[in-house]
């Protein structure tokens, strides 16, 4: 937990319990997870925190940069502790989202940005599903 302290207080953040109960729930592995997710997996570990507490902690991680908001569609939100650039599969029916890394896509061309703006990134979700009598993917 001194480390996580240690990586909020050096954002900005103030490391309340809550706080770093939330962070230690995101980071502890590589994962994406929604609002919900965090809620039930730190109210099974500590005390209770409130709904609106964790939303609005995860939204300033996001502003922070301590994970990434990734919108799969209005009303799916997941939490990414992954925070390199990177794009995402997401599968429609379970709900899965999974990493590609940048270096996978090729965007070869961009348009030119509104006047008075600069690119400040590019996020892709390629959106899946299940293909019925699918063979299994040849692994190397």
């Amino acid at each position: 937990m001194k480390e996580i302290v240690r990586v909020l207080t050096h954002l900005g953040i103030s490391p309340t319990p809550q706080r770093v109960e939330i962070a230690a729930a995101m980071l502890y592995k590589p994962q994406h997870l929604s609002a919900e997710q965090v809620l039930h997996m730190v109210n099974q570990t500590s005390n209770v925190v409130s709904k609106a507490t964790v939303y609005n902690t995860l939204g300033l991680f996001a502003r922070k940069g301590l994970v990434r908001e990734v919108i799969v569609d209005p009303n799916k939100v997941f939490y990414d502790s992954n925070t390199d650039h990177h794009h995402h599969f997401y599968n429609v029916v379970t709900g899965e989202l999974i990493d590609v890394e940048a270096t996978h896509l090729d965007i070869a061309k961009l348009p030119q940005s509104p006047h008075g703006t600069a690119c400040e990134g590019i996020d892709v979700i390629i959106r899946v599903r299940p293909v019925e009598n699918a063979a299994p993917a040849k692994t190397d």
